[in-house]
């Protein structure tokens, strides 16, 4: 959600039970701006918290001129003091793969794994007990990449691409209609297409080049891993993930107010192609 109308964004979200106190969001509103404007973002989105045992970690992240190059990650533990997370890789995903259970709430606490290696002496090969130190933070930086790449939503229409590349907001958009706010078909994810460019010439002959460039939600698997309920007499559309329970997007049709945000354990539900 949008820092710049991060009390409206926080109220319509409010009917999932992700809330914040008063001086939370008080103070969420004026670090965010300073984060803005010192980092020189061209947008600051707040994307959530994470919920630990000790702490809560809130989840920040800025963007620049292209709508889909790689966003900067922050975090906070106090919602004032910020701090940047480098670049999430694919050896920290394979590394924290192997943590299970809740966040702990301190970014240098250490998980302890332990992996069974092959050591090799002369001829004869041993089975060697080795202990591998995970810290928290790269775990963070892995579950927020995570959930990025799986869940993050916005409407059609509300970014295009121009026909150099870079994507932006499109300053027309006026919302969805009542109709279309009600098809999954009509929300993509927030990231590079992954499965736009497996589709055949025929698939892709309706599809407009500037609006339908990411990929919808209506082909996620498994099918099923969203739910879609219409709230306040029509006046708002919430889609919630099964597959990572906490993310939330809402959308108020015929008007600009968009966005989700994530208020979770930072645990994918691996049960569900089994709970469908």
């Amino acid at each position: 959600m949008d820092a710049e109308s991060l009390l409206l964004s926080l109220e319509l979200a409010s009917g999932s039970g992700q809330g914040l106190s008063p001086d939370r969001r008080a103070l969420l509103l004026t670090s965010l701006m300073l984060v803005k404007r010192d980092y020189r973002y061209d947008r600051v989105l707040f994307w959530g918290r994470i919920l630990g045992i000790v702490a809560d970690y809130y989840i920040a992240q800025g963007l620049n001129h292209d709508q889909l190059a790689p966003r900067k990650t922050l975090y906070s533990l106090n919602c004032t003091e910020w701090s940047l997370l480098p670049p999430a890789t694919e050896e920290m995903e394979t590394q924290t793969s192997v943590v299970k259970g809740r966040f702990m709430g301190d970014p240098s606490h250490e998980y302890e794994h332990t992996e069974v290696q092959k050591v090799n002496e002369g001829e004869k090969v041993f089975e060697e007990e080795v202990v591998v130190q995970i810290k928290e933070e790269t775990r963070l930086i892995s579950i927020i990449d995570q959930i990025d790449k799986a869940v993050a939503v916005i409407p059609r229409g509300a970014l295009f691409k121009t026909p150099f590349g870079p994507t932006h907001v499109n300053r027309t958009f006026e919302g969805l209609s009542l109709s279309e706010a009600k098809k999954l078909g009509s929300y993509f994810h927030f990231r590079e297409a992954v499965d736009l460019k497996n589709k055949t010439l025929l698939e892709k002959a309706n599809l407009d080049p500037s609006l339908d460039f990411m990929d919808s939600l209506e082909h996620d698997v498994p099918k099923g891993s969203w739910s879609i309920q219409m709230e306040r007499g029509n006046a708002l559309v919430v889609l919630r993930s099964l597959l990572w329970p906490g993310l939330t997007f809402y959308h108020a049709p015929n008007s600009k107010n968009y966005g989700y945000i994530y208020v979770g354990t930072g645990e994918k539900n691996l049960d569900l192609p089994f709970m469908l």
